[in-house]
């Protein structure tokens, strides 16, 4: 089973119409978040893992499952970079969202 995704203690979330800043108080920088960035933050709020993350952006917005799982990476990856959030450790046996592979 997968560690949830952690959103960073040091950092602020603050919704303003549909859309998010975050502020890293830390380096004290602001993000700005689109809709679908603030959904995905809010589910990373919850400790969502990757794959419920996926399928509930999938009900959400009309996007195939394949350009979702790569955009969701990459906008994690970047978040990570920023120091917002850690990504759960891969051990062995699991995929990229975490899920324990089969043989």
């Amino acid at each position: 089973m997968s560690r949830p995704l952690k959103v960073s203690p040091d950092v602020m979330f603050r919704e303003l119409q549909g859309e998010a800043v975050l502020l890293d108080l830390k380096s004290q920088k602001y993000f700005g978040l689109d809709a679908v960035g603030t959904r995905i933050w809010q589910l990373l709020e919850t400790e969502t893992p990757r794959t419920a993350m996926l399928d509930a952006l999938l009900e959400e917005f009309e996007v195939s499952r394949d350009q979702l799982r790569a955009d969701l990476s990459a906008f994690l990856e970047r978040l990570e970079a920023a120091g917002l959030i850690q990504l759960e450790a891969r051990g062995p046996g699991q995929d990229r969202e975490g899920d324990t592979e089969s043989p």
